[in-house]
């Protein structure tokens, strides 16, 4: 029986690859993005299949559809992006929230948020788990992309509890890949994009800040499985890779699967940058039966092939 799947953010990074996934496996799709940090060119390919569809629309607006899932990943998510409108990103996932699972909510939909990791704040446990709370700054340069997802977080609870929503949330960690956005700030593009242009490196303080990696394949894979786990299981649930590395350990890697003859120099380090950021992922184990696949080295070889084809 095919399933008819609403994606919001479906032309970003992420959502662009849950959209193709989705469609492989035999679904119809349809793919809301406003375009505020999503590109048509990532869905473009997709355009001749019948069974998808491209809705330009704006998650803070009502949207009426019919289906049977929803998987709501609309939000902007690197520090230059949401920093740049704090307002609209709040709003963006606080009223996009309540948009989506009001949706979810008439038609009885099963409907799937992407959190992440941002929600632990600067985590003072390590490696970071699903009943830690966090320590995040409400009024930090950070606070409206955290806060808005831990808003959003609270309104999935409180629908699925007094609404009887079924509701599933993902906390991702770090995720990279190809389709990243050259220009995102994050750290796997900014290194790939410096080394290819033979530009310094520019790391934000001494670089032992760690995090981990995951694949995007890997991210996706973890995201079905959790939309597809009975009602009774709602997360949220940590998906990301544990490995972790110091943010210098991937600056050096990246100079040396590229060739590249950049050099490394250091930057002062942005307020509340956490220091590291590491998941525990034993209830995904648990949960999911999942854990990535593809580590570091492999993912980032793939993601370089890509940005060789988009960096001039």
């Amino acid at each position: 029986m095919r399933k008819k799947i609403l994606v919001t953010g479906g032309a970003g990074f992420l959502g662009s690859h849950l959209c193709e996934r989705l469609l492989n496996e035999g679904n119809e799709v349809v793919c809301l993005d406003n375009y505020f940090t999503g590109q048509k060119s990532n869905v473009v390919h997709l355009l001749n299949n019948p069974y998808f569809e491209l809705v330009r629309h704006d998650v803070t607006m009502p949207f009426y559809i019919e289906v049977d899932e929803i998987y709501n990943l609309a939000c902007p998510a690197s520090p230059i992006h949401y920093q740049f409108n704090p307002i609209k990103t709040v709003k963006t996932s606080v009223m996009g929230a309540i948009n989506m699972l009001g949706l979810a909510k008439r038609i009885k939909a099963k409907i799937l948020q992407a959190s992440t990791s941002e929600v632990y704040g600067d985590p003072q446990i390590h490696p970071q788990t699903e009943s830690y709370w966090g320590h995040v700054n409400p009024i930090g340069e950070r606070a409206c992309y955290d806060e808005g997802k831990r808003a959003a977080e609270t309104l999935f609870v409180n629908y699925h509890k007094q609404n009887n929503v079924r509701i599933k949330i993902m906390r991702i960690f770090n995720t990279y890949g190809p389709r990243m956005h050259p220009n995102d700030g994050r750290v796997v593009s900014n290194f790939i994009v410096q080394a290819l242009k033979g530009e310094d490196i520019t790391l934000y303080g001494d670089g032992q800040q760690t995090r981990s990696f995951c694949y995007y394949s890997d991210l996706i894979d973890g995201m079905i499985r959790l939309m597809n786990t009975g009602d009774d299981f709602t997360g949220p649930v940590n998906v990301g890779n544990p490995n972790e590395f110091t943010i210098r350990e991937l600056a050096e890697k990246i100079i040396q699967l590229t060739g590249s003859g950049s050099k490394i120099i250091s930057r002062p380090l942005p307020s509340d940058d956490p220091m590291q950021r590491q998941p525990d992922i034993t209830l995904a184990r648990q949960k999911l039966n999942w854990e990535p696949k593809i580590q570091l080295d492999e993912g980032l070889m793939h993601t370089i092939e890509y940005f060789k084809t988009t960096v001039k």
